[in-house]
């Protein structure tokens, strides 16, 4: 605003005072905008706006002393040009370092500038420049500089459109530049339309072009967006858009409009003109060129991404799977050669990625993928099939295939290099292999299918393992589907059922509690272990739906039983919990609810968790354990002894109790070494405060040895298996209030 009424009071002319100073206004806050503005919203480079605030400068100067200069006599008279050039050479050195920063010169785009500025160029030269020159008794430098003016612009336009030509967003301080620069070519042009009839000034209005375009450039420079001239945002083709064809189709038309126009006034002209529109038809076919070297590397590019992984380079799925049939095709029928494939996945990734992120992850997988090439020899081809899985293609003989993983499995055993550390990784790796065969296709699959499955079963034994593939591990996986398939319907149609093994005193015999354990009575297969199905659930996220639908039942029986007497008050019950349910952030939520829902005080409900979750547990897991401690349930670690059993774990978690694994219980009385580690394990929660129990509890023998030691409570086989709610009430109601009884008996004696 403050430069549109500059703008006015300079061409109202009061007075050469105000004029000047109305300018000079105009100048130096554009100036001072050119090197204050960018500085301060981190516009890059920063040298680019230095040069355009010495251009802006050297053009205030032009025009201020172009009036003044006019009646001076030759060669004084031309000081306002001599200010003037060295601004439009600093104003092509600004759009130069702009367009590098902004990685824009493509050679699509400057042949469409180019296009633009010839034909702009041609028109300029035979309407302007050469009509200029031509004047009679006027000095040469003035003739030549009359006729420079318009090629200074012809340049600055080939800039201009090479950076609208490679911008697909304009942001604002782009559109303001591109007004600037339109303006300033309107006032060139009005110059040297006064220059044809031989005129260097003629009035104030030829000059506002000029302030305009003044008072938008220091508008450029103090937006913010002026932070992101320097980004370029392009399509990785440039299409010929509709936008660009407003300026290409015109500029196609320039040579025959000035054939008509100036083509009859001399040999010269029609002579340029030609030349000019040559030049015109071999830069749109070197764009036509451009335009389909572009499509083709593009689609090359788009091929080559459809058949190889992104982030590393190698083969994708695809094109090892079009690989390995090509193989199948050209192996032999007979003989040892065959065609080998390798599947390897990498044991520890989902750590990696969990600890540092999945960009550390994907730096990993570069290094690995890296580390296999060196190892891989020429003969074999590697490819990544998964976030974390890669396949190896290989004919020859078993010897050799087996001589290729033994140097896979080695190139694992030197550190990777991840971020400030090193990791040491290895990778399950399951072989397949067959002869040549008449469907290539399928047995490439098959191929693939089979490794994958001998993959499965390396990692099942441990890291670092490899399996070859056999037969008999296709019995297995289909039975682990049918499994799954059935469990699923077992859960949906109520095959499944609650029992309860009771946990008694071993002073006593009392029953001071039970254990909730789910069984399985399949219609055709009869019951199957827990053994056999809980692994599967796991696998497949059953354990969160079967655990809760066993809680709830469970629940539902205990507050049957405290209603109608079969148990005492003191009397709890033991539920499962798998890591899965305890990474449920509103598991407490859900527990409270289904205690209130059926009436069960928290104390009587104990939770069993396994010692993994204490060592894997993330934040969620640990906020849970704590607000189900805060809830009032018992937390119990089961298998204790099995996994990573240390005492930091359980001072760091709100366990209330442990429970003795069985592989322990089992040799008290013959082994030393498990009587030990019983003893230590009583010692220790003593210390602590938890409760213990012996889980397996088979003979009297081991009964005495664990209350010798200090354990107060067991369970296993010696007090009977798990039962159905109803035989669990017969056997065991009538014995806890007997128990009760004969207690409180002795207390009031």
């Amino acid at each position: 605003m403050a430069g549109v009424a500059a703008t006015a009071l300079y061409v109202a002319e009061l007075s050469r005072t105000t004029s000047v100073l109305a300018f000079a206004v105009i100048g130096v806050g554009t100036v001072t905008a050119c090197l204050v503005g960018p500085r301060r919203f981190g516009a890059q480079p920063r040298a680019a706006w230095s040069l355009m605030g010495a251009a802006a400068l050297c053009f205030l100067v032009g025009v201020v002393v172009r009036p003044w200069a006019t009646s001076l006599p030759y060669p004084r008279d031309l000081l306002g040009d001599a200010a003037t050039i060295p601004g439009y050479l600093l104003l092509g050195s600004f759009f130069a370092m702009l367009l590098r920063a902004r990685q824009s010169l493509e050679r699509h785009a400057v042949l469409d500038g180019l296009i633009v500025c010839l034909a702009a160029g041609l028109a300029s030269a035979l309407l302007l420049a050469a009509p200029a020159a031509a004047l009679p008794g006027r000095p040469a430098a003035e003739s030549v500089l009359a006729g420079l003016y318009p090629l200074f612009d012809v340049m600055l336009l080939l800039l201009v459109v090479n950076l609208t030509f490679t911008a697909t967003t304009w942001p604002f301080s782009l559109v303001t530049l591109l007004g600037t620069m339109s303006l300033m070519v309107v006032g060139d042009i009005a110059y040297a339309i006064i220059g044809v009839a031989g005129l260097t000034y003629a009035s104030p209005l030829l000059d506002v072009p000029f302030l305009l375009a003044y008072v938008l450039l220091g508008v450029t420079a103090l937006h913010p967006s002026v932070a992101r001239l320097n980004r370029a945002a392009r399509r990785p083709v440039q299409a010929w858009s509709r936008r660009r064809m407003s300026l290409l189709g015109p500029a196609i038309c320039v040579p025959f409009l000035l054939l008509v126009a100036v083509g009859g006034l001399s040999p010269a002209y029609r002579v340029t003109i030609a030349v000019g529109g040559a030049a015109l038809v071999v830069l749109l076919l070197a764009r036509a060129v451009s335009a389909v070297q572009a499509q083709v590397a593009a689609q090359l590019d788009y091929e080559h991404q459809a058949v190889h992984d992104l982030l590393t380079g190698l083969p994708n799925r695809r094109m090892i799977s079009a690989h390995i049939a090509r193989l199948v095709e050209a192996a032999p029928l007979e003989g040892p050669h065959r065609v080998w494939v390798c599947y390897l996945d990498l044991d520890g990734f989902k750590w990696v990625n969990d600890s540092w992120g999945h960009d550390t992850g994907d730096q990993l997988v570069i290094e690995v993928a890296a580390r296999l090439r060196a190892a891989v020899p020429a003969s074999a081809t590697l490819a990544r099939v998964g976030g974390d899985e890669f396949v190896l293609a290989y004919v020859g003989e078993q010897a050799g295939a087996l001589r290729l993983v033994e140097e896979v499995q080695r190139s694992f055993a030197r550190p990777l290099p991840l971020r400030d550390t090193e990791v040491v990784i290895s990778a399950s790796i399951g072989i397949a292999h067959a002869a040549g065969g008449p469907s290539p296709e399928v047995t490439a699959e098959a191929l693939l299918r089979d490794a994958d499955t001998a993959m499965y079963r390396s990692k099942a034994e441990g890291p670092g393992r490899s399996t070859l593939f056999d037969v008999s591990m296709h019995d297995r996986v289909r039975e682990r589907i049918e499994l799954e398939v059935a469990l699923r319907t077992a859960l949906a149609e109520g095959q499944l059922r609650v029992t309860y093994q009771p946990i008694v005193q071993l002073a006593t015999g009392r029953p001071v509690g039970a254990e909730a354990l789910v069984r399985w009575d399949h219609p055709q297969r009869g019951p199957i272990p827990p053994v056999t199905f809980i692994p599967v659930a796991e696998d497949t996220g059953l354990i969160g739906p079967i655990g809760t639908w066993v809680r709830k039942q469970a629940l539902s029986q205990l507050a049957r039983w405290r209603a109608d007497g079969t148990v005492t008050d003191d009397f709890y019950l033991s539920v499962n919990v798998s890591p899965r349910q305890l990474t449920d952030a509103d598991l407490p939520l859900i527990i409270s609810a289904e205690l209130m829902q059926h009436g069960v005080p928290a104390r009587a409900v104990a939770l069993e968790m396994t010692e993994s979750v204490m060592v894997d547990g993330s934040s969620v897991t640990a906020r849970v354990l704590f607000e189900l401690r805060e809830l009032g349930v018992r937390l119990l670690v089961d298998d204790f002894g099995t996994g990573f059993s240390a005492l930091g774990y359980l001072r760091r978690f709100p366990v209330t109790g442990v429970k003795i694994d069985r592989s322990f219980v089992s040799g008290l009385g013959q082994i030393v070494e498990d009587e030990e580690i019983v003893r230590a394990v009583v010692a220790m929660s003593c210390a602590l405060g938890l409760s213990i129990v012996a889980e397996g509890v088979e003979n009297r023998r081991q009964c005495e040895a664990l209350a010798a030691v200090g354990v107060t409570q067991g369970q296993g086989w010696l007090w009977g298996p798990a039962v159905a709610p109803e035989e669990f009430a017969d056997s065991w109601g009538a014995a806890a209030m007997a128990a009760g009884r004969d207690q409180l008996a002795a207390g009031n004696s």
